[in-house]
């Protein structure tokens, strides 16, 4: 079973849940970070499209991949919808290719968590290096700590027409305080008038990083100018009620 897959019908519950433009605070984050910035842009694990199509619309170029044909199948959806065009890539955060010199790379939402090792972390971020040219920068999300060890999985439900509904039932698996991961197995379930149309069972990982060991990880691979900052306010000191710490850190 692949872990963090997005098959089908996960991929349908991200799109319903998270539909293009919708904002926790950082589409208008990184469209002020990201003002003025004139060179190609990357977001790895775009999905859906839910931050990419924002910043193409303002005029950013911006291309994108993600690991799942199915999220990437919506994304190009998304795009035709509204008469724009992007590239999008079949790939993960450490065998894509940039294609040419990038300014910056966005990491939104805590995606780089689903990288579930250490080693394939490190290995992401020097990608990202080389991948930047000189000045670049890297802006990348992380969901604090106790947020993802503090969620309670359970059931969730979603309308989806045509059909009549989605469950998502996510149990604990366990947590690995050594390797920082925790783990869950997520059962999607289509329904139809009470029937039962198809299962897909996901397991579903998160590693945790501390707010030191990223700043010092980004330092190794030869990054510097690091600003962390809490709930999307740029230079403000992160703190334990801040929903989302950011990192922006220039390519030396």
């Amino acid at each position: 079973m692949m872990n963090n897959r997005y098959g089908k019908l996960a991929s349908l519950v991200y799109h319903l849940d998270k539909p293009v433009g919708r904002s926790f605070g950082d589409v208008e984050y990184y469209l002020e970070r990201l003002h003025g910035t004139s060179g190609p842009i990357l977001e790895p694990a775009v999905g859906t499209g839910r931050i990419l199509i924002p910043l193409l619309q303002a005029g950013l170029d911006i291309s994108g991949f993600d690991l799942s044909q199915e999220m990437l199948d919506y994304c190009h959806r998304e795009l035709e919808l509204r008469s724009l065009t992007t590239q999008l890539q079949l790939a993960g955060f450490t065998d894509f290719t940039a294609g040419r010199p990038l300014e910056a790379i966005v990491v939104p939402a805590g995606s780089f968590q689903l990288l579930d090792s250490f080693e394939q972390g490190m290995a992401a971020l020097s990608r990202f290096h080389a991948s930047l040219k000189p000045g670049g920068r890297l802006l990348l999300d992380l969901d604090p700590v106790a947020a993802i060890l503090s969620v309670h999985p359970g059931m969730r439900t979603w309308s989806a027409a045509p059909h009549g509904l989605i469950t998502l039932n996510a149990t604990a698996l366990d947590k690995d305080y050594c390797a920082q991961v925790s783990r869950e197995m997520h059962r999607y379930e289509l329904w139809e008038h009470g029937v039962l149309l198809e299962t897909q069972l996901e397991q579903f990982s998160l590693r945790w990083w501390g707010v030191q060991e990223l700043r010092m990880a980004l330092e190794q691979v030869g990054f510097g100018e690091i600003v962390i900052s809490g709930g999307y306010q740029y230079g403000k000191t992160p703190q334990d009620t801040d929903g989302i710490i950011s990192f922006e850190a220039r390519k030396l």
